[in-house]
């Protein structure tokens, strides 16, 4: 029995220092403990599951996230999909509705927005601009498909210089801003 306890031991040990070498330059780049986002994601998958298991969740599952690192240098991850959301109230909870993959990108004078909207023709979709020309409302309810998200846009833009298109289930628009955006830079000297 003794022998069984140092064992555990040694193998919590060995486990403890993996842990600080693989997650302690994860913790540095992603600035928190990765390690508990971990837990917390598998938690909340587990939940779904059970959920789903007792019947509480129905009809086709979508869910995904897009990372990309923005000019801050930090990590942005984005979920997508129509599952129940993991913090609610952050964005309204409808779960019948299908959350689409959508890009935001940025230059000194516009703000574009692409989302995929399979499978709907451009006259089922509304675009609408709320919140002091901050948020875009991509919505689309139909029989067959329904589509929701809010996108909060990095700055505000002018509501009258808008352009929207819509081709092969991709939603491109595109907005000016409202202020442009200042190029931060300093001059160098090359001695």
């Amino acid at each position: 029995m003794v022998i069984r306890r140092r064992r555990d031991e040694d193998k919590n040990e060995r486990y403890e220092d993996w842990r600080r070498d693989f997650f302690g330059d994860w913790d540095d780049f992603f600035g928190f403990d990765i390690e508990r986002e971990f837990r917390r994601m598998e938690e909340w998958m587990n939940r779904i599951m059970r959920e789903f298991g007792r019947g509480e969740i129905k009809g086709p599952y979508v869910y995904g996230f897009s990372m990309r690192v923005g000019p801050d240098g930090k990590p942005h991850i984005e979920e997508f999909g129509n599952v129940p959301r993991r913090f609610p109230g952050t964005q309204r909870e409808m779960s019948e509705y299908r959350e689409p993959l959508v890009d935001v990108m940025e230059d000194e004078k516009n703000i574009s927005v692409t989302a995929e909207l399979p499978g709907v023709t451009k006259s089922d979709i509304d675009l609408s601009l709320e919140d002091d020309n901050q948020v875009l409302i991509i919505k689309v309810d139909t029989p067959e498909r329904k589509y929701y998200k809010e996108v909060e846009l990095p700055a505000k833009v002018k509501a009258e210089k808008v352009k929207a298109t819509y081709k092969n289930g991709i939603l491109d628009v595109v907005f000016e801003r409202e202020t442009p955006k200042e190029k931060k830079g300093k001059k160098i000297k090359i001695d």
